[in-house]
């Protein structure tokens, strides 16, 4: 065992600060479910860039310092505050903010986000099939992105308000009728948050013939920015 570590040991290095590379600098995450589409689909693999918010100590949730604040519209990857399983978000309200949301529609500090028609797509759902979805841009402040609607789902339409509490986040999924966010898990603790992600590293059609989706590869998920 000895003459085998010896022997590899540039290897095993590599293995190691590769590893905490990955903890702590930037990471890549495969996006496994439709809670962020239209933006992100299945089989994306976008880059996470760790070093957005706080330094970790690596392996762990402990904050070493932070480096910047969450704006309302970045999309991250975070610890659920339920199980500890691995999601990615977009921030929607932040310390502070009171918000409420009527019929889909958000209402943040008093002010109605604006919403834009983009149009209409089907979306297939496991066990119930091809659904018709509803597809707008959604403007918060400075922030604008398009969101999606399911109406023949039962979903969490209607919350609030509600304060968010300091030193925490909603979060909301942009397929807003199918995503397991804030409305089922609550507010993201600071120190849960793992990184912004930045743009699509590479993408496959895993739900379809697992094709490369070449045109995806780079794009940025801040195309207005």
């Amino acid at each position: 065992m000895m003459n085998w570590l010896r022997t590899n040991k540039s290897f095993l290095m590599f293995l190691a600060l590769f590893g905490i590379f990955r903890t702590a600098v930037a990471d890549w995450n495969p996006i496994p479910s439709a809670s962020m589409h239209p933006n992100l689909l299945e089989g994306d693999v976008v880059f996470v860039n760790r070093l957005a918010y706080n330094v970790k100590v690596p392996l762990t949730d402990i904050v070493i310092s932070p480096t910047g604040e969450p704006q309302r519209g970045d999309i991250v990857t975070f610890s659920s505050p339920v199980n500890g399983m691995r999601l990615i978000k977009r921030v929607i309200a932040l310390p502070g903010d009171r918000v409420e949301m009527h019929n889909e529609q958000l209402r943040i500090n008093g002010q109605p986000a604006g919403y834009t028609a983009l149009g209409h797509g089907t979306e297939n759902i496991r066990g119930v099939g091809d659904l018709a979805t509803v597809r707008v841009d959604e403007q918060l402040g400075d922030a604008r992105h398009a969101v999606q609607f399911l109406p023949q789902l039962q979903a969490r339409r209607d919350f609030g308000p509600i304060v968010v509490p300091p030193g925490q986040y909603m979060m909301l999924g942009d397929n807003r009728d199918n995503s397991e966010d804030s409305r089922y898990i609550g507010m993201v603790p600071r120190a849960l948050l793992i990184g912004r992600a930045e743009r699509v590293l590479a993408s496959a059609d895993i739900t379809g013939n697992w094709m490369p989706r070449t045109e995806r590869f780079g794009m940025s998920l801040y195309p207005r920015e």
